[in-house]
């Protein structure tokens, strides 16, 4: 029964998260922490974080992780499967309709609207991780040093990353 859920929900999330893996982090915490109360936020904070640092597509490390912790090695294979399967199933039915669709007025409108609420997932997903996870003067300081790199000087984001753990452990 915990397999079926976990597929089902998994499934939910892949085949509603227009925009990618940080799109759907909302969806996940809903889902994850809110409705099924499977993980607390700040280990699926925690999960969000080593999946950017792993290998691999955010949602589909982070589906990888959750699976593992709800259910051990089988959990994890249900969870990256039924999440990468709505993408699956669309791309192969979209090949089939491309040319047919190709220009489509409605689709194009269609497509315009998901873009839009695409960047407020992302956004909601940013938030949502940022008030968590920035709660004291020395989160604030090496979320706005790391961000004013990143964006301002161009600074690569792996040595960024890299000292801003060094300095979370010597400061923790």
């Amino acid at each position: 029964m915990l397999f079926l859920k976990l597929f089902f929900t998994f499934f939910k999330i892949g085949l509603f998260s227009f925009g990618g893996g940080y799109a759907m982090i909302p969806l996940i915490l809903q889902e994850i922490v809110n409705t099924n109360g499977w993980i607390e936020k700040i280990d699926l904070i925690n999960m969000i974080s080593i999946s950017q640092v792993t290998p691999g597509p955010i949602a589909i490390n982070i589906a990888t992780f959750v699976g593992y912790v709800i259910s051990g090695v089988t959990g994890s294979i249900v969870a990256t499967v039924s999440v990468i399967l709505p993408s699956i199933i669309l791309v192969t039915i979209m090949f089939f309709f491309i040319k047919k669709f190709k220009g489509n007025t409605y689709l194009e409108w269609f497509l315009k609207g998901i873009r839009v609420v695409v960047v407020g997932l992302i956004g909601a997903g940013f938030l949502s991780i940022f008030l968590e996870g920035v709660n004291n003067v020395f989160s604030v300081i090496v979320f706005t040093v790391s961000f004013y790199l990143v964006a301002f000087k161009k600074v690569h984001p792996i040595p960024v990353i890299v000292l801003a753990g060094i300095l979370g452990a010597v400061v923790s």
